[in-house]
């Protein structure tokens, strides 16, 4: 949940109350950003039982993963992030729309972002929206810029403290270390790309090129799977939630 603190200059600024994994909140503080009350983020019960796949609307937008921080995958962040380079891409040069962690805490608000400012999620952002009008002012900027943008967007800030402390459990102080962290699984709707999206990397993970609009069949389900069943043998504990069209 806590953004990478590789150097003094990239420790967090700003600190927020973790974002329960909770459908609910992640489809109310949605809306709330902007995003029509036409798509709904719901609990995803199992990868492999066909039966409760059936269960959820389709095509699946993106999928928010949320497992224990800790172990294999936070050790390859940390060596990737020595290795590879900042992420610069912006505007119309860029596949999906990247946000690096700057804000303690916030990944679950990292999660939200990713989901539904790419793919066909986007075309579902209401004009004149908070979030309509931070994609205007973030997707020309660099990655460092972008970030700083991120984090002192009061309305953003606002909405979310609103939401994130009505959790079904206690939430732990801003500055408290959780356990817990939360990436996303996109298909850019402009290469048919997909990616990991995580801000504690410097830059997309990318999967390579999937067929499909949908990011639990396919090829997408079989990278999503693979990826998952790699990091499962430390610990339990994962969930995932999917973005999908809402049921009236």
């Amino acid at each position: 949940m806590s953004s990478s603190t590789e150097s003094v200059e990239s420790r967090p600024r700003k600190h927020f109350i973790p974002l329960e994994s909770n459908p609910e909140l992640f489809t109310e503080l949605m809306c709330t950003l902007g995003v029509s009350d036409s798509l709904c983020f719901q609990d995803v019960l199992s990868l492999n039982d066909p039966e409760l796949l059936a269960f959820l609307p389709r095509p699946v937008h993106a999928l928010v993963l949320v497992f224990p921080d800790q172990g294999s995958y936070r050790n390859s962040v940390t060596e990737e992030n020595k290795t590879v380079a900042e992420y610069e891409a912006s505007g119309d040069k860029e596949d999906v729309v990247f946000f690096k962690q700057t804000i303690h805490n916030a990944c679950g608000l990292y999660g939200i972002l990713h989901a539904t400012c790419n793919g066909v999620a986007r075309s579902h952002i209401e004009p004149d929206s908070t979030l309509a009008r931070l994609l205007a002012e973030c997707t020309p900027l660099p990655s460092e810029a972008r970030a700083r943008a991120l984090e002192n967007n009061s309305a953003v800030e606002s909405a979310y403290a609103a939401i994130a402390s009505r959790g079904d459990t206690a939430a732990p102080a801003a500055e408290d270390e959780v356990d817990f962290h939360y990436i996303c699984f996109i298909r850019s709707s402009k290469s048919g790309r997909l990616y990991l999206l995580d801000g504690d990397r410097k830059r997309p993970f990318d999967f390579g090129k999937v067929g499909g609009d949908d990011v639990l069949s396919g090829e997408c389900l079989s990278s999503i799977k693979g990826f998952i069943e790699g990091m499962k043998g430390e610990s339990i504990g994962f969930s995932l939630m999917a973005l999908v069209p809402a049921w009236d």
